[in-house]
């Protein structure tokens, strides 16, 4: 995701901050200094950093089950709505997405547990039966009021994540129960209705109490919803269709002659976004678009950059798909590999490229083609 940096890499998994998530330190920082002066802009920083620790360990336990699981995960993404993992494929089987999912809100439940054990353990437990949250910027700035901060947010956090709508832990639970008495396609149409349903309720009810905060979630959880629907509609009908239905079969080749110059050309002259470098009809590498633009911006005022040959600056690590594969395992081959491209093959031999524009245009068409067919004719 762009404007996004990796901060830290755990148990093999990038661990990501989007740019935006300074504004909710920056918030922070404000609203408690404005009370409490500089002690208290620190401990808003401290605050949010601490919540956002726990947004953390909550997709961890995500990302490990998965990972036990044989799930790839690609990286965790702190976003200042929350977190996201990132898996390297849709998790179809009911069972893996039910452990997955509630692996998360366990990981919160475990949080509060130890953070109210600790407080009862150095005489606090009083402090159970009020609320920080309620109280707000109202507080006395301790270690103990941090504490019950962090007790209430992991509490918050089962309570919100475990509510029945997709694209929430909550939805994911139900889907997979669902879907173990039906199919993944129906359990996942039903969850996204009622997900969509209860952001409508909970929009309303936000726009009624002016809580801006409560809204952007609502209408978080609708597109959600509805993303998630779509691409489990998508998945059907890519799951049906084999590579060889929608790779690009007439395409311009390169051969190890030639020099980024042409590349150029080529570009210039047609929609083709990638480029295989051929010999004897068998694949060396692949050049991008991206590849020579970024190139060329590296060199700007290099005139001799278009005299490189393409065999200096292809990738030469291509990962391949066979043609007897369904579109949709391409799909999560360049998902889980983090490629835009594919090479595709009959066993040894090289057929073609295979990009996610492909696999868009093909859905496009497929999905258009199967109404027809169920149009009844007179």
């Amino acid at each position: 995701m762009r404007w996004s940096y990796r901060v830290a890499r755990i148990a093999g998994i990038d661990i990501s901050i989007h740019i935006t998530f300074l504004l909710i330190v920056l918030l922070f920082a404000v609203q408690w200094g404005s009370v409490h002066g500089i002690f208290g802009a620190f401990f808003g920083v401290a605050l949010v950093l601490a919540l956002f620790l726990c947004v953390l360990l909550h997709e961890l336990g995500h990302s490990l089950a998965a990972q036990r699981l044989g799930i790839e995960v690609q990286q965790i993404m702190l976003l200042p709505l929350g977190g996201v993992a990132l898996l390297s494929r849709t998790v179809t089987r009911p069972l893996h997405e039910l452990l997955i999912a509630l692996a998360g809100p366990l990981v919160n439940v475990l949080l509060a547990i130890l953070i109210g054990a600790v407080l009862a353990a150095t005489g606090n437990l009083l402090l159970l039966g009020s609320s920080a949250m309620v109280q707000g910027l109202n507080v006395a700035l301790t270690w103990q009021t941090l504490l019950l901060w962090l007790f209430e947010a992991n509490i918050l956090l089962v309570v919100f994540n475990m509510i029945p709508a997709l694209p929430l832990d909550g939805g994911r639970v139900l889907r997979s129960v669902l879907a173990m008495a039906t199919n993944f396609r129906r359990a996942t149409r039903i969850a996204a209705v009622l997900g969509q349903g209860i952001a409508i309720a909970l929009g309303l009810y936000a726009l009624l109490g002016g809580n801006f905060f409560l809204l952007l979630i609502a209408v978080f959880i609708f597109l959600g919803a509805g993303q998630e629907q779509a691409a489990s509609q998508a998945g059907v009908v890519l799951s049906s269709h084999r590579v060889s239905d929608a790779y690009n079969k007439h395409v311009l080749t390169l051969t190890i002659g030639d020099r980024v110059s042409n590349v150029l050309d080529y570009i210039l002259t047609s929609y083709q976004p990638d480029f295989a470098v051929l010999q004897e009809n068998r694949l060396l590498g692949i050049i991008t678009r991206d590849d020579v633009l970024q190139l060329l911006r590296a060199a700007p005022d290099n005139a001799n950059v278009l005299d490189v040959y393409v065999t200096t600056v292809m990738r030469r690590e291509v990962v391949r798909v066979d043609a007897e594969q369904t579109l949709d395992d391409a799909l999560q081959v360049m998902g889980a590999n983090n490629v835009r491209v594919v090479a595709v093959f009959d066993e040894e031999q090289y057929l073609g490229l295979l990009n996610r524009d492909d696999l868009s245009e093909a859905y496009t068409v497929l999905t258009f083609m199967d109404r027809l067919q169920r149009v009844p004719t007179a």
